[in-house]
């Protein structure tokens, strides 16, 4: 149902159909990689060549690179077919690639083309094709050709998001940049829920939409300034404007984006240009930044450097043919100061990098021949380290930790580069919700920020992401930032989508009602449900209207939200299960009130600990639970698994460590609930914690059997999953930090009578087997667990038994639970 408006939206969105797109794509792939191993012949005989292109990449002479050449080559190809199409004077690459001379009538096409402008679209495509030899450049065109025809025989050569999703697959950089591509259905999404966010504006008004400003200061292939500016174009159309007069000033004022790769600046300039191919335009606001070591010695890090300075040098403009004379060699006197100003945009969008600080682990140990969030372009080591020494400087006093990564860096300057009343809108990790090193952006949020959405998907695999190829689970947060004198959002707009939408006119649907949604319910508001988003008649998801001054975002990636409104009861010490009329008194509080947690384990066994970690056993004087083993977790009780020898010469540092942490009680860190039974496990006698079962002290050891039967009940598995960070399918996780604030049973509060009653269902239990959480319902052992702790422990009566049970049922149905995992055949709800 809708207005006539948007039927002429929906008739818009689903113009080209996806197969034909993916069609295309493959085309457009397969034709890459014939033409690049064309290229990859040159390595006997034009190694200078191939060096060169690298050079213009900003790359490496590597496969990747190769392929990256031809995928800048081909774009420019189809770009040339439709310019073709409007200008009488260019020729079509069926003529120009069928010459004699197939690479100096392409190039002659491309400089008839360049007198009209879409500079940034052939200059470096123009650059490449120069570098390469006659014969290898005519078989490379020839090859080209075809896959352009190919493409049109597809009807998708106007699909704007085609070059881009190819592009993401030939990033040779990728997992170290984090450069995934955002999805253009999600892009779509993005861009809707940003827009809708824009108070005030009057789409018919051709001169205000002129006057937007939009920034991405990590823009790729530039799939989220293109979203934005089609929402623009739509918006003032269905208004009664005409979409084709805002495009000169889209491109040459509106539109600023930034990228350390050449290569993706191309793309975002072509993607931007093909929505109006007929229509010129100046300079445009798309820039290369300098990025590793520069030719004075000092480095650079891209669009990191807005942290100090607002006034950025670029590599050169790829816009203006004015500000470079030629290509290789002069990009020195092409370098230009571009302007960012602080509080001058009206939406920042974008996708940021998610790379962390540090090393990564690799065969057991941390490498250190590099820094994982500054490896890429090729940066050796040295530089890698004065680059992570110039971000911690830059970010001194801002919302950047190096444990959530750049994207809080990108968080910071986001900000910074709003202006009030504008919006925010971002691609993050899930962490973002509950990473305890993500806390600085969420305090961010809800100070300065009103009308927070944040969107998530309740689904699992590559389903959970709004990029592709990330494996981890993503979220979209979208806010208005506060104008002066006005009220700061203590609550946020949480919305679970059961699916990523397959479709634009699915991520239309979605926006909307993920924007207008009549029917929001409160999180503290008991266990019913929340307001439904329906696509049509159909339910794809639910939202949750929920506070954000508290430490943690936990109503995200949810199927049923009455889980979530339980689980948040609990955590303010009430019993509230679904189905239940009110709320009954449950005394709970921060882990860190009651206990202590102990060292982190890089405290414990590193370069710098007191110890080192060998293999168990049986009389170890300083005796480790350090690591998950299958075998060795199906009971409560576990065996410790390792054994540490203390370093010489750092005796009082290593006594220290034992007396302060050992014990016998571990907190599982990184809990896989479809694998694994135990949240917190016990040893028979007093151990350090690793990495993955830190330690747990308290002041009475009696508490000890108390929070272990707890921890495993149904209720402490729903603690702990509503406090951890749920970026991964069935993979909860928190820091050693954030363990501090995990909601557990007040044990202070317990009775002599109920701890000795806890110590009586430890011991029934510490034989018993447990099966893995995921299939918590249907276990016959947690249900008996739930029973004692419940009824002879806590002292409810057998109908807040069944509750628990029907909502350890709720919570085994939940995607972030189960991972996706069949449940094994016979595993049947046990009441």
């Amino acid at each position: 149902t809708g207005s006539v408006s948007d039927i002429a939206d929906l008739t818009r969105l689903v113009s080209i159909p996806q197969k034909e797109v993916e069609d295309a794509a493959q085309a457009m792939e397969d034709g890459i990689e014939s033409a690049s191993a064309v290229m990859r012949d040159m390595t006997d005989t034009a190694p200078i060549d191939l060096a060169n292109i690298a050079q213009l990449l900003g790359m490496a002479d590597v496969p990747q690179t190769r392929r990256m050449a031809c995928a800048i080559l081909v774009n420019a190809l189809m770009f040339q077919e439709r310019v073709a199409g409007l200008h009488p004077g260019v020729q079509r690459p069926r003529v120009t690639c069928a010459a004699a001379d197939p690479q100096g009538a392409t190039l002659d096409a491309w400089d008839e083309i360049l007198k009209i402008n879409y500079y940034p679209v052939f200059i470096i495509g123009k650059d490449i094709l120069a570098h390469i030899g006659d014969e290898s450049a005519a078989r490379i065109l020839r090859i080209l050709q075809q896959t352009v025809a190919a493409i049109n025989a597809a009807s998708a050569a106007n699909s704007r998001d085609l070059t881009g999703r190819i592009f993401q697959k030939l990033i040779s950089d990728r997992k170290y940049l984090a450069t995934f591509y955002t999805r253009p259905e999600s892009a779509a999404l993005l861009a809707r829920l940003a827009v809708a966010k824009m108070n005030g504006v009057d789409w018919a008004d051709a001169d205000a939409v002129r006057g937007m400003r939009v920034a991405d200061f990590a823009c790729g292939t530039g799939a989220l300034l293109s979203a934005v500016y089609d929402q623009f174009a739509s918006r003032h159309e269905r208004a009664g404007g005409d979409a084709a007069d805002l495009h000169s000033a889209m491109m040459e004022r509106a539109l600023h984006g930034c990228d350390v790769m050449p290569s993706a600046v191309h793309i975002t300039s072509a993607t931007l240009s093909g929505i109006q191919p007929m229509i010129g335009y100046g300079n445009s606001r798309l820039y290369t930044l300098p990025y590793g070591r520069q030719a004075d010695g000092d480095v650079l890090i891209g669009s990191l450097e807005l942290l100090r300075s607002s006034a950025l040098m670029t590599l050169f403009n790829t816009s203006d043919p004015a500000m470079r004379a030629d290509s290789l060699g002069e990009e020195t006197a092409a370098q230009i100061i571009a302007e960012f100003p602080d509080g001058g945009y009206d939406i920042v969008i974008m996708n940021p990098p998610f790379t962390r600080a540090g090393s990564d682990w690799e065969g057991g140990g941390r490498s250190e021949d590099y820094i994982k969030q500054f490896r890429g372009l090729s940066t050796d080591l040295d530089t890698q380290k004065d680059m992570s020494k110039r971000l911690k400087s830059h970010a001194k006093d801002t919302c950047y930790h190096g444990f959530a990564g750049i994207g809080s860096a990108f968080a910071e300057i986001a900000h910074r580069k709003l202006k009030p009343g504008g919006v925010l809108a971002l691609v993050l990790p899930m962490t973002v919700a509950n990473g305890a090193s993500w806390r600085k952006v969420r305090d961010l949020l809800g100070e300065e920020y009103a009308d927070l959405t944040v969107v998530s998907v309740a689904a699992n695999g590559s389903d959970m992401s709004f990029s592709a190829d990330t494996g981890m689970s993503e979220c979209l947060v979208v806010a208005r930032k506060r104008k002066n004198g006005e009220s700061k959002g203590e609550r946020a707009n949480f919305a679970s989508l059961r699916r990523r939408p397959a479709g634009f006119a699915e991520a239309s649907e979605a926006a909307k009602a993920i924007a207008a949604s009549p029917d929001i319910r409160r999180l503290e508001n008991g266990p019913y449900g929340g307001g439904q988003i329906l696509l049509g008649e159909t339910p794809s998801g639910e939202t949750l209207d929920a506070p954000i001054t508290n430490a943690n975002w936990g109503c995200v990636r949810l199927a049923d939200s009455s889980v979530a409104q339980t689980a948040y009861a609990l955590s303010q010490s009430k019993l509230w299960l679904p189905a239940a009329p009110s709320a009954l008194d449950l005394p709970i509080a921060p882990l860190g009130e009651v206990g202590r947690r102990g060292w982190h384990d890089i405290n414990i066994v590193g370069s710098k600990a007191p110890f080192i970690k060998q293999d168990p056993y049986p009389t170890s004087t300083y005796p480790a639970l350090w690591k998950h083993n299958a075998r060795n977790e199906t009971r409560i009780v576990c065996e410790p698994d390792s054994s540490l020898q203390m370093r010489e010469g750092m005796t009082a540092r290593g006594h220290e460590a034992w007396e302060t942490t050992a014990s016998r009680a571990h907190l599982n860190r990184d809990f896989q609930f479809s694998s694994q039974p135990l949240a917190v496990a016990m040893t028979n006698k007093i151990s350090l914690g690793g990495r993955a079962w830190p330690n747990v002290n308290f002041e009475n050891a009696d508490w000890d059997y108390a929070f272990a039967i707890w921890g495993n009940s149904t209720l402490g598995l729903l603690c702990y999953w509503w406090h951890s960070s749920r970026q991964q399918s069935s993979k909860a996780s928190m820091t050693v930090t954030s363990a501090e604030t995990l909601p557990t049973l007040d044990l202070r509060a317990l009775t002599d009578a109920q701890l000795a009653a806890a110590r009586d269902i430890f011991d029934d239990f510490r034989d018993r087997e447990l099966q893995p959480a995921y299939i918590a319902d249907a276990d016959p052992n947690r249900a008996l667990l739930d029973r004692r702790v419940l009824c002879d422990m806590l002292g409810f009566d057998e109908s807040v038994y069944a509750a628990v049970r029907s909502l350890a049922a709720k919570w085994c149905a939940e995607p972030s639970v189960h991972g996706g995992k069949p449940r094994p055949r016979g595993a049947e709800f046990i009441a």
